[in-house]
C-alpha cells in the first residue's frame, strides 16, 4: 500500500507576505516524551527550512494533551500574540475509554478557539491505539505529524491572508 505523503509548503502557491516575521506558536506536551520530541523537532526544522526564524517560534510545555487547548487560550491572550499555534500532542489508547473523552474534547475545544479568535490553532495530536502507531506517525513509515502541522500552520496563515482583502465577511 502506497503511503499518502502530505504536500510540501510552496512560497509561490501559498505565499506569505513577511514569513521572516510570522510568529509561531508550538505548545507540546510532557506525556509520551519520546514521540512528543520527535515531533517538535520536525516541527520546528520544518518552520526554519521555510524561512521562520528561530526567535518568532514560540515553543511552550503543557502536561498532557487534555490541556493544549487551554494552554493555546493562554498564547492566544499573551502579549507576544502568533500568527499560528500548534498543538502537539500523544494519546495513546489504553485499557479505559480515557483517550475517547480526552480526544473527543480537545479536537472540539481547538477547533473552538481557532473558529473564535480567526488565528489558525492546529491540531498535531496523534490519536493512535498502540505506543507503535504514535511512532509510526512521529518519524516512521507515516511521515511526522509535527512536519505535516508546521506546513499546515504555514498553509493557514497564507489563506488568512489572501482571503483578508475579499470586502465580504461573515462574523459571529
Amino acid at each position: 500500500m502506497a503511503i499518502p505523503s502530505y504536500k510540501k509548503f510552496s512560497a509561490d502557491e501559498y505565499p506569505i507576505k513577511d514569513i521572516g516575521n510570522t510568529r509561531i506558536g508550538i505548545l507540546n506536551t510532557e506525556w509520551n516524551p519520546e514521540i512528543i520530541t520527535s515531533m517538535t523537532t520536525s516541527c520546528i526544522d520544518t518552520l526554519k527550512e521555510l524561512g521562520i526564524q528561530p526567535d518568532n517560534i514560540l515553543l511552550n510545555t503543557v502536561p498532557g494533551s487534555y490541556e493544549l487547548p487551554l494552554g493555546a487560550k493562554y498564547m492566544l491572550n499573551s502579549s507576544n500574540k502568533p500568527d499560528a499555534i500548534i498543538c502537539l500532542g500523544c494519546v495513546i489508547k489504553g485499557a479505559t475509554k480515557h483517550d475517547d473523552y480526552i480526544n473527543h474534547a480537545i479536537s472540539k475545544n481547538i477547533s473552538q478557539l481557532s473558529v473564535v479568535s480567526g488565528i489558525p490553532v492546529i491540531f498535531g495530536v496523534l490519536t493512535t491505539n498502540t505506543t507503535q502507531q504514535a511512532i509510526e506517525r512521529a518519524g516512521g513509515e507515516h511521515g511526522n505529524k509535527g512536519e505535516e502541522s508546521a506546513l499546515t500552520a504555514l498553509k493557514m496563515i497564507s489563506l488568512k491572508e489572501k482571503l483578508s482583502s475579499q470586502s465580504n465577511k461573515i462574523s459571529f
